[in-house]
């Protein structure tokens, strides 16, 4: 039934968008809305314990790390000896704590911080997105495909010492060796944690015909340990936010934790702490107001604050939103940013058999050669990313794994190439005229 309105949906109203979507006027991306932000706080509808222990995890998240804790405001132990930023909250920072790149770039500030001796890669700058650099390929041509830190904590006053040097990052680029990845938003992320394997396969299987007809397939990422779908990151190679949490703290800020318990770039003179640098506290020594958050350890509380987080809210609909609804799932852009999820009965509350609205299958899809990467993870290969997901879009800066763009109309025209599984998408965005294409944009901005 489904796939029949759909299709209905598709054959009418791009005949009616074809024949009133003529005007002159160029359609534009309306740019970030403005406003407070619309996510950042917590699950509706958590208990007082649940509330205290998001409240005191957000806090934790917003921890800013030195190498051993001792330097002022600094308070976290364990950066380094590489890193690409002293705190969560500094990357994951717009709209709010926990979102996306900020308009100013922390990264600058990180390289230097405490005397630190880094120089700023050439694809760093102050108003860019906030990135971390993966190598395609190793130096005997063998896939690489990892994290390589931008900065040193060599220089540092509390790193006496330390030599390590930054990567050969202008030679690396000079033989096109570099990809980026910008930080995922972690708004609602609880919501896709607790959604069951069987509703996202249910979901990709949905409207087969007319995804064949769009040139759409894609597939879930898995576990190689359990098969079961992994759904966090570009590529959706994590499993859960624990996995998600416990890696991004040992390749971003070098820390290791409980998850990834073993320090990264461990060369002599520059290991000053014992491993697993965070681990579950046996004391309480944070006195936040929740003992769940207190005795356990940042890369649990990191999860936490992700896993109960609400996610974006949408702006109220106008007259243009609601035509641009109806334009995204006539001209395809729904069968792989799926509105609307559910999850299964979950041990928090607020999460319990709930619709929530992401925009995203959490499939991965082949984006074709201009937006490949090369680097494969899970079963993702290459030029698979995850649907990313649209909600909070509308107070996003930049765009992609990348963030080559903060502009909506470059984004849309960026998913076609050759390969692409969005050609035909965007091709009839193309095609409906420009009225029809601002109330699209306009559409995604609300989100």
């Amino acid at each position: 039934m489904k796939t029949v309105r759909l299709a209905s949906v598709v054959s009418l109203v791009l005949g009616m968008l074809l024949l009133t979507g003529a005007a002159f006027a160029q359609a534009v991306d309306p740019g970030v809305r403005g406003g407070a932000p619309n996510a950042g706080g917590a699950l509706p509808g958590l208990d007082s314990d649940e509330q205290a222990f998001f409240n005191a995890a957000r806090s934790r998240f917003q921890e800013v790390d030195s190498v051993s804790g001792n330097v002022p405001g600094e308070n976290g132990v364990g950066l380094g000896p590489g890193f690409n930023s002293n705190s969560c909250s500094s990357c994951h920072a717009a709209p709010a704590v926990g979102g996306s790149s900020p308009a100013i770039n922390p990264q600058i500030a990180a390289a230097t911080d405490a005397g630190a001796t880094n120089t700023i890669p050439s694809f760093i700058t102050l108003h860019g997105p906030t990135r971390e650099a993966r190598f395609v390929n190793n130096p005997d041509g063998t896939p690489d495909g990892g994290v390589h830190d931008l900065f040193s904590i060599a220089g540092r006053s509390d790193a006496s010492g330390c030599g390590l040097a930054q990567p050969d990052f202008a030679t690396n680029l000079a033989n096109n060796n570099v990809i980026f990845r910008t930080p995922t938003p972690t708004f609602g992320a609880g919501l896709i944690e607790n959604t069951p394997d069987a509703v996202l396969e249910s979901n990709l299987a949905a409207n087969g015909f007319l995804k064949s007809l769009m040139g759409i397939s894609g597939h879930l990422n898995r576990s190689g340990n359990d098969g079961t779908v992994t759904r966090f990151g570009w590529k959706a190679q994590n499993k859960s936010l624990l996995i998600f949490a416990g890696e991004a703290y040992n390749v971003e800020q070098g820390v290791a934790n409980e998850v990834f318990p073993n320090e990264r770039n461990a060369v002599a003179g520059c290991i000053y702490n014992g491993t697993p640098e965070d681990s579950t506290n046996l004391a309480n020594s944070f006195n936040s107001g929740s003992n769940a958050s207190d005795y356990s350890s940042d890369t649990v509380n990191f999860a936490a604050f992700m896993r109960l987080s609400a996610p974006p809210a949408p702006a109220p609909a106008t007259a243009s939103t609601s035509r641009g609804q109806v334009i995204f799932e006539a001209i395809g852009c729904a069968l792989c940013h799926t509105e609307t999820l559910n999850t299964t009965k979950s041990a928090y509350s607020g999460q319990n058999n709930q619709a929530f609205h992401p925009f995203s299958d959490i499939a991965v899809h082949d984006m074709g050669t201009g937006l490949q990467d090369r680097v494969s993870q899970g079963n993702a290969n290459g030029r698979q990313f995850r649907s990313a997901p649209l909600w909070g879009v509308g107070q996003r800066l930049f765009f992609f794994h990348d963030g080559r763009t903060g502009d909506l109309v470059s984004a849309i025209h960026a998913h076609r190439s050759n390969g692409s599984e969005a050609n035909i998408t965007v091709d009839l965005y193309d095609l409906i005229g420009s009225n029809n294409q601002q109330d699209l944009l306009n559409f995604l901005r609300s989100l």
